[in-house]
Parts: C-alpha cells; structure tokens; sequence
C-alpha cells in the first residue's frame, strides 16, 4: 500500500517517509494541498498523513476538497499537526479526519493506527499475514 506524506516542512516528509518505507510502504510526498492534489490525480493512496499549516491550501481545506471527491472520500486521513487544541482536534473530525495526533507524536501509536485504517481499507498491511 501507498501512504501520502503531505507537509510543508522538508524534515518532516523525510522522517515520516522513512519511517512508512521502512515498515513497507510505498511512499508519496506532497509539501502542501495542492501539490497533494495534483499527485492524487495519478493514483489513490491507502491513507494520507496531512499537516494543518501549509501554504497554497491547508490541511482542512485538502481534506474538504477530498471529502467533497467521489474518487477520493474514502481515503483514510489521519492529521498531524502542532495544533493540539480541542477546537482543531474536533473541526478535523468534523470535515472528516479519521484520526488526529498531536506533535510529537509517537511512532508505535502512527504506526497502528496507518495499519488500522490500510485493514480497513481492505489492503493487506506490509510485512503481516
């Protein structure tokens, strides 16, 4: 399965992207909403992990624009992000987020819950039979 990084912070793709290939996964980075936009148009992930704050378009407005797509509304979202405010916490759910982590966040914790939602997607989670 293919997992989509979207963040503007270089570092952050990097240790994420890292992290997903090393567990098996394909991976695919974006360093905003729109650049995520424009690489969905050539494939549809198994779950994208998406920051708030970028520039050109956010991460509430990609995962509106993704809601709101009958090609793309079921991809598993899971949000990451510095914002750890309940307000953020419960507008990303209400758009659509299917799950929020707060910065820093654990990786055993990121890593459960990308298998949870790939199982759910009804793909095969690498690496387990």
């Amino acid at each position: 399965p293919t997992g989509m990084v979207v963040d503007d912070s270089l570092t952050v793709r990097h240790i994420i992207g890292r992290l997903l290939a090393r567990e098996g996964y394909q991976v695919v980075t974006a360093k905003d909403g729109v650049d995520a936009l424009e690489l969905l148009l050539d494939g549809v992930p198994a779950v994208m992990l998406v920051d708030i704050e970028m520039p050109r378009m956010d991460g509430f407005d990609l995962t509106r624009n993704i809601r709101a797509d009958a090609r793309l509304k079921d991809i598993p979202i899971i949000m990451i992000t510095s914002r750890i405010a309940e307000k953020h916490r419960n507008y990303a759910k209400e758009i659509g987020v299917d799950a929020y982590l707060g910065k820093p966040y654990e990786e055993a914790e990121l890593l459960r819950l990308i298998a949870d939602l790939v199982v759910r997607q009804g793909m095969q989670v690498p690496g387990k039979t």
